[in-house]
């Protein structure tokens, strides 16, 4: 079976035009999330290291249960996709662990596509909040951390006007 198919239920004729995922800014929150943790566990362990049995074995635990948040937390952002086809938005949202939603518009349905950012790093690093307002069943599709909002969103106004032309 092709992947593209098995992606967000696409059909045999659709052809994919853009994909829109998280930007790499999330990886570096969730790496300062470990060096933080390492930081404070490094810490205690270091001073309870000959104390207690019972301290060494919740270290260890603390850290495991560490480890499986910080992967819950990567598997959430890495599998949020953003997929355009011709006819429709598909919009895969990982909420949290074994717990997605899949929503969908038809392209003919979109009124809007904004493209926010917020402050100097986001701006810096060309990132924030694309905002996609449909008149479909559906709410609005936002996407943080999207990479390169304002190209983005032109990139989809551009298919959305092609899809209004033909």
């Amino acid at each position: 079976m092709d992947t593209t198919t098995s992606i967000g239920h696409l059909k045999e004729w659709e052809q994919i035009e853009m994909v829109v995922r998280r930007h790499w800014i999330v990886y570096i929150q969730l790496g300062i999330y470990a060096l933080l943790w390492i930081s404070v566990t490094s810490t205690l362990f270091w001073f309870f290291w000959f104390d207690s049995f019972f301290i060494n074995i919740t270290l260890v635990l603390f850290w495991m249960m560490f480890l499986i948040f910080l992967y819950i937390e990567w598997l959430n952002h890495e599998l949020d996709l953003f997929i355009i086809t011709p006819s429709r938005i598909i919009w895969v949202e990982q909420l949290s662990f074994l717990n997605r939603t899949i929503s969908e518009c038809p392209i003919a349905q979109v009124q809007e596509v904004n493209a926010k950012t917020k402050w100097l790093l986001s701006n810096l690093l060309n990132y924030w909040t694309l905002l996609i307002q449909t008149a479909w069943n559906a709410s609005n599709f936002e996407v943080e951390y999207a990479p390169d909002v304002i190209n983005t969103s032109r990139k989809i106004l551009n298919i959305v006007d092609k899809y209004r032309n033909v």
